[in-house]
């Protein structure tokens, strides 16, 4: 959980925060630029916490024969960030490059929102609370985030891939997010 108030460094590096490299990422498309923030859930198994499946997935390292895990050890999908149980985050990919989290997605009609997005994850699921901690470092991170680019909304994966995603689900408090209420889609 960050202590010390975040900050976006002009490579779109968070100081404050741990820091692995995916290879899950490319630039954004020339005029491109980051103005909205997607909230996600995840966990390896489903329901599963720790374990450090998420971040092999991020870093395209999860070995094929990991049981369930094999299912999904060729995906390459990103975030740029991951808040686990404890609020711990870390992130994977530059905000000013594109992370592969959003997929087939729309905001408010513009297409592929990975173009202009940053992705957040929290290490959850649809079907059960998250955590204070991962209240805490998201609102710090988001916070930065706003701090350093022009931020229009604040929304969840269902808001922008609403036929096929349903996260980051019922148990997500929006309203523990220590953001202006205007950004919130909810």
């Amino acid at each position: 959980m960050p202590h010390a108030p975040l900050h976006v460094a002009p490579d779109g590096w968070v100081s404050g925060v741990d820091r692995l490299r995916s290879p899950n990422a490319d630039a954004r498309p020339q005029g491109a630029h980051v103005s909205l923030i997607v909230i996600h859930n995840i966990s390896l198994p489903p329901g599963c916490y720790g374990g450090g499946h998420v971040e092999r997935l991020f870093m395209s390292q999860l070995a094929a024969d990991e049981g369930f895990l094999a299912r999904v050890a060729a995906a390459q999908v990103s975030a740029h960030f991951l808040v686990d149980r404890s609020g711990r985050c870390i992130q994977f990919v530059s905000c000013l490059d594109r992370a592969w989290h959003a997929g087939a997605s729309a905001f408010r009609g513009r297409q592929r929102c990975n173009d202009y997005s940053v992705g957040i994850e929290l290490e959850g699921s649809d079907f059960e609370p998250f955590t204070d901690a991962q209240y805490v470092s998201t609102s710090a991170l988001l916070h930065a985030l706003a701090v350093a680019y022009p931020i229009e909304a604040v929304v969840g994966h269902s808001d922008i891939a609403t036929d096929r995603k349903t996260d980051p689900g019922p148990f997500f408090q929006w309203g523990r997010l220590l953001v202006p209420r205007e950004l919130l889609a909810h």
